[in-house]
């Protein structure tokens, strides 16, 4: 722990002796430098400690998420594949086929077009022409 001689004298002193009259400033100095010195190691170690866990942890969500995202993949999959059986019943296999797949690229279109928008939105904010005007 800390400098437990020091705190021990104090104790002492406490109980009838002045031992703190008896140290010199110098002496308080490397005490207190050792005390600095023990908590900052301390507190070091606390903090790999923790970087560690986290870093555990973090590991074990993204497992988690994983495998939650290759079921919720399986399960769009059965939803497409029902689709297109559902819609086979009205037109046929081809034509419902034919149908949820346009559909799917369709949407797909959609999302990248506005993922394009969206970088060009976030170059034209980060990038650093628009300063210099």
């Amino acid at each position: 722990m800390l400098d437990s001689a020091r705190y021990q004298a104090e104790d002492d002193a406490d109980r009838g002796g002045d031992v703190a009259s008896d140290r010199s400033l110098a002496d308080d100095i490397k005490a207190l430098v050792s005390d600095g010195r023990l908590l900052a190691e301390a507190e070091i170690d606390f903090q790999k400690k923790r970087a560690i866990y986290g870093a555990r942890q973090g590991g074990n969500i993204a497992v988690l998420f994983g495998l939650a995202g290759v079921l919720v993949f399986f399960a769009l999959m059965g939803l497409v594949f029902g689709l297109i059986l559902a819609l086979g019943q009205v037109i046929t296999y081809w034509g419902s086929t034919a149908v949820v797949v346009g559909g799917l690229l369709l949407i797909a279109a959609l999302l990248v077009s506005r993922g394009k928008a969206k970088v060009r939105h976030l170059k034209t904010v980060v990038s650093d022409d628009g300063d210099d005007a």
